[in-house]
């Protein structure tokens, strides 16, 4: 698979949480210039920023406010800067996380709560398709049939938030089922978001960190 080389600045966020070794092999593969940091002036200034997250919903909270990235995300958006997170550090963008029947405040960039998949077999690792929006630019290129990969055992089984501004893009909302189906990717505004790994999906992976990078 030849990939288009691109030349935009990549900050993973270093909060102590997530594959970041992955995520910056996976960027680079794509062409972008990345640097693992949690420094606030680079990750403010990058073209986009990638939040990881693996573990616990609210560990990963706790260790982003740690790091200021919480303020980090939010400065972001609000001057409509790119921000992409994969896995937990998607989870925790939403209003909160509920694990073990303990709720934990999320960063409440979209409603919404991450609770435990209801599946009979949890967690759910491995391969799985998505059902993407037609016109998605996150999933542009990509086959119907392509896989991604998945670890994880909370998701979010309800979207919520619609826009009833004609003037405003709704957000894109992608799909996957194990057991009852869970948001499995978001693309709303400048915020995109992963459940699944794209840094170790493969060249589905590869292609999708691509359009990513070729909005920024």
């Amino acid at each position: 698979m030849e990939l288009t080389v691109l030349s935009k600045k990549v900050v993973v966020f270093d909060y102590g949480f997530g594959n970041i070794r992955s995520a910056e092999r996976a960027l680079a593969r794509v062409g972008a210039e990345v640097e693992i940091t949690r420094d606030f002036d680079k990750a403010m200034n990058a073209d986009g920023l990638l939040v990881p997250g693996v573990g616990a919903f609210a560990a990963c909270m706790q260790g982003l406010r740690a790091a200021r990235g919480d303020w980090v995300v939010d400065r972001r958006l609000s001057g409509g800067r790119p921000v992409l997170g994969i896995c937990v550090g998607m989870q925790i963008l939403f209003a909160r996380g509920i694990e073990h029947g303990v709720a934990a405040e999320g960063l409440d960039e979209w409603p919404g709560t991450v609770e435990p998949l209801q599946a009979d077999v949890v967690p759910h690792m491995g391969w799985n398709t998505v059902d993407a929006p037609a016109d998605s630019e996150l999933f542009a290129g990509l086959d119907a049939d392509a896989r991604f990969y998945f670890v994880h055992s909370y998701a979010v089984h309800d979207w919520a938030l619609e826009s009833h501004n004609p003037l405003i893009a709704a957000p894109k909302v992608t799909w996957s089922t194990h057991g009852k189906p869970f948001v499995a990717a978001v693309e709303n505004g400048a915020l995109w978001a992963t459940q699944f790994h794209p840094e170790k999906s493969g060249d589905a992976g590869a292609q999708l960190l691509t359009n990513w990078i070729g909005t920024l």
